[in-house]
């Protein structure tokens, strides 16, 4: 905050969050805390670069005043975003009663004898303020089984159950809920074994009951000569 003697200056440097083809507003607060009406005008070097609002008016005593600056978009980024603009603030006293309207250039002209106060304001490029990092998102948990059968007939069955384990360090003083889990994964570890196995052994039976009807005469052959043979007997024996 700059004291001057009729109007406080918050802030004194002007600081845009410099981003390329973006207009960008910063403000400043004008306090009066004096018994008097002081009117303000605000300059700058590069007038048509910054917009601002109001660039006059009058701060009653004892009161405040937002100044708005907004700088144009703009194509280039300087160097370093180093910026040599400035503005001028300049405040003199007034009569009690005055309207910004009727505030004129002559009112802050030195060489008419009025007393004129200054301050210069610097201009600053900051980089904007960086989006939060993304979250990287975890692993996949609650893998289920995946099962497989393979050439001879076989069932493989790949589980994760030695992954999590290794994942899962098991703290010294085990709640409840941590060994009711413990006990649930190694329940489903042993459901899976013994479903691997009935399967593989439905597997075996299978193929032992191809191979025995592929390598003799096959079983419903000889059920259909059994039935010709009893059907002949018996007509036999009515004649």
């Amino acid at each position: 905050m700059s004291n001057g003697d009729l109007l406080q200056i918050d802030p004194v440097e002007l600081q845009f969050a410099f981003e390329l083809k973006k207009q960008i507003s910063c403000s400043m607060q004008l306090t009066n805390k004096s018994d008097d009406t002081v009117a303000f005008k605000v300059k700058t070097t590069n007038p048509k670069k910054y917009c601002v609002r109001p660039n006059t008016g009058v701060v009653v005593p004892h009161s405040s005043c937002d100044v708005i600056v907004t700088m144009q978009a703009q194509k280039e980024a300087p160097p370093d975003l180093q910026c040599r603009d400035k503005f001028l603030l300049q405040s003199v006293v007034v009569t009690p009663g005055i309207a910004a309207k009727d505030i004129t250039a002559e009112m802050f002209n030195k060489e008419s004898g009025n007393q004129v106060d200054e301050c210069k304001l610097r201009v600053t490029y900051v980089p904007p303020p960086q989006p939060p990092s993304p979250v990287r998102e975890g692993s996949e948990e609650g893998s289920s089984p995946r099962a497989s059968v393979s050439d001879n007939g076989t069932v493989n069955q790949t589980f994760d159950f030695n992954i999590m384990s290794k994942g899962f360090v098991e703290p010294q003083e085990s709640t409840p809920e941590v060994k009711a889990l413990i006990s649930r994964l190694a329940e489903e570890k042993r459901s899976a074994i013994q479903q691997n196995n009935k399967l593989q052994g439905e597997l075996e039976l299978l193929r032992r009951q191809s191979n025995r009807s592929s390598g003799g005469i096959p079983f419903m052959y000889v059920i259909v000569v059994g039935l010709i043979g009893i059907l002949l007997g018996y007509l036999l024996k009515r004649t």
